[in-house]
C-alpha cells in the first residue's frame, strides 16, 4: 500500500546531484499529518519542485553547453528542473483541489531525461485506500 505525499517530502531525480524537498502549496487543500497533500499538478518547477544542485542530463542545454566548453569532458551544470507534465500516475481514489493525490509511487518526468521520484514522503501512517 502506498503513502500520501505532503510538503517537505524528500524527492531525487536521476540525473540531480542533491535531494530537493518538494513544496505544496496550502491554498484548497487537504492537510494530513499537519501538511498540506501533494495532488498531481504540485509539479511546478521552482515553486513546487526546487533544484537538484547539480544536472548531469546530457539532453540537458546547459549540461552539454559545460560539457563543450570542457572539451569533451562531461561537465554538470546547475539545475532547473523542466517538469512539464504532471506527477503520474496519481492515486485516482483519493482527491484534494479536485485532483489525483500524489503517492510514493509517482514519479515526474522531466524535459532533459530524468525521473523526479519520492525518496520519502513525509506522512508517518497515512495511506493510500
Amino acid at each position: 500500500m502506498s503513502q500520501l505525499v505532503v510538503a517537505g517530502a524528500q524527492l531525487t531525480c536521476t540525473f540531480g546531484a542533491a535531494p530537493a524537498t518538494l513544496v505544496v502549496l496550502p491554498q484548497q487543500r487537504v492537510f494530513v499529518e499537519g501538511r498540506p497533500v501533494a495532488n498531481i499538478t504540485d509539479h511546478a518547477p521552482l515553486v513546487n519542485i526546487p533544484t537538484f544542485g547539480l544536472c548531469s542530463a546530457p539532453a540537458n542545454p546547459a549540461v552539454a553547453a559545460a560539457t563543450a566548453a570542457a572539451l569533451g569532458t562531461p561537465t554538470p551544470a546547475p539545475c532547473v528542473p523542466a517538469t512539464a507534465a504532471p506527477w503520474a500516475p496519481g492515486a485516482p481514489t483519493v482527491l484534494s483541489g479536485g485532483m489525483p493525490l500524489v503517492s510514493n509511487l509517482c514519479m515526474c518526468a522531466c524535459t532533459w531525461g530524468g525521473s523526479v521520484t519520492v525518496v520519502m514522503p513525509g506522512t508517518l501512517q497515512t495511506r493510500v485506500p
